[in-house]
């Protein structure tokens, strides 16, 4: 959309300097830019500053127009609404509909897409109020970009940091200019743990989220796919414009992985699914008797390596393996055995790139080498992912 309307919130926050570089370069873009700033963003940059780099004049207060309501003329005239940076703060009005301020009002009154660019202290983000709010966000259609890893203001070097005002701008461009690599194409992508019971109590589970897999169905939906997600069970919302299939097993998994996967062009298994089940479920709670207790398991099917025995000529099989020693060389191992296109690879022993987070650390394993990325979102590793996924279905060159 050559020549968008865009509108900037920022707020309260030290990386409020970024936003003046955010308008010189959504402006060298061609695109128009009108600022609203919070009371306390004023008290980090300057309104004239915003002013001077947007040709526009900032909004603060909310009636600042004689005849027009601010935050209606702004939600109005805006092709797309950033927030950067948004405060733990402003996460939360948005999420819980308080609009005492103009930039708040606005965002309820906006129909645009809507992208946020979160920074705060790393316990401010990983504070379960906020990651609450963030998937009620998320649940609404809001596109997150970010934090990153780094120096933080409190001199922690940890989660929180604003993404860089290049990858913001790259973000709303994607939104207003979205590829459209995977229109036509039908993408299946497994997400989230499985449970094997052991009685109608208990069960066998492990620590995956689901935020990886989500990821993936999301962007490959913007992308154009067509999308289907088996998913185990999860506590976050249902990836948007995705179809979902709800499963609890690794059987029931597998039966449903099979049978998606007959009419699709790309297949992602970033679900992590238990390898072992009990041999024999307890059809009532076992009792604690004082005494030792053993479970015979036995192995569940294994779902990437029965898909790499039923691949179809141009078929694209992605796996993933989450390791915590010999990553790669575990992973590459799983790329002949799993007969897969590539492998997505990761450690979860390290910081920012284990279970429930929301960011990554990946190495993308193929025939041809491994690609190394650095500590990024789920959603940009996503992307990333896509990438590869997308030139392969272009080509037709799969294994």
């Amino acid at each position: 959309m050559p020549g968008a309307k865009i509108v900037l919130g920022v707020s309260g926050g030290i990386a409020a300097y970024k936003a003046a570089e955010i308008c010189s370069r959504l402006g060298k873009a061609g695109h128009s830019v009108r600022v609203v700033m919070t009371k306390n963003a004023a008290e980090f940059i300057t309104p004239l500053t915003l002013e001077t780099l947007s040709h526009n004049a900032v909004s603060l207060e909310e009636f600042s127009h004689a005849f027009e309501i601010g935050h209606i003329s702004l939600a109005k005239w805006a092709d797309l609404f950033a927030v950067a940076p948004a405060t733990a703060n402003i996460l939360a009005k948005m999420a819980c509909g308080i609009a005492d301020d103009l930039l708040s009002t606005t965002f309820l009154a906006v129909t645009a897409p809507v992208l946020v660019a979160p920074a705060m202290n790393a316990n401010m983000w990983r504070n379960p109020a906020t990651q609450a709010n963030i998937d009620t966000l998320r649940a609404r259609g809001v596109r997150f970009v970010g934090p990153e890893s780094g120096a933080l203001a409190c001199g922690d070097a940890d989660i929180g940091r604003m993404s860089e005002p290049e990858a913001i701008v790259a973000a709303i461009e994607e939104i207003l200019r979205p590829r459209r690599d995977l229109a036509g194409k039908r993408v299946l992508v497994t997400a989230g743990p499985t449970h094997e019971p052991l009685d109608p109590v208990r069960f066998i589970g492990n620590r995956s989220s689901g935020r990886m897999g989500y990821a993936l169905a999301e962007a490959a939906a913007d992308r154009g796919a067509e999308v289907t997600v088996v998913s185990g069970p999860v506590a976050i919302p249902a990836p948007r414009g995705a179809r979902a299939v709800p499963v609890t097993t690794t059987m029931e998994m597998y039966e449903a992985v099979l049978r998606e996967a007959e009419g699709a062009d790309c297949v992602v298994q970033a679900a992590a699914p238990a390898d072992f089940r009990a041999e024999a479920v307890a059809a009532s709670k076992i009792k604690r008797t004082g005494e030792e207790l053993s479970v015979r398991l036995v192995p569940n099917p294994d779902i990437a390596a029965e898909l790499g025995r039923r691949k179809r000529p141009g078929q694209v099989l992605v796996a993933f393996a989450a390791e915590t020693d010999e990553a790669v060389a575990n992973a590459r191992g799983k790329l002949v055995k799993k007969n897969a296109d590539f492998v997505v690879c990761n450690d979860v022993t390290k910081p920012g790139a284990g279970f429930d987070v929301e960011t990554n650390i990946i190495t993308i394993v193929s025939p041809e080498g491994e690609e190394s990325f650095p500590l990024m979102s789920k959603r940009e590793a996503a992307e990333r992912i896509l990438d590869r996924a997308a030139a392969l279905l272009a080509s037709g060159e799969t294994k």
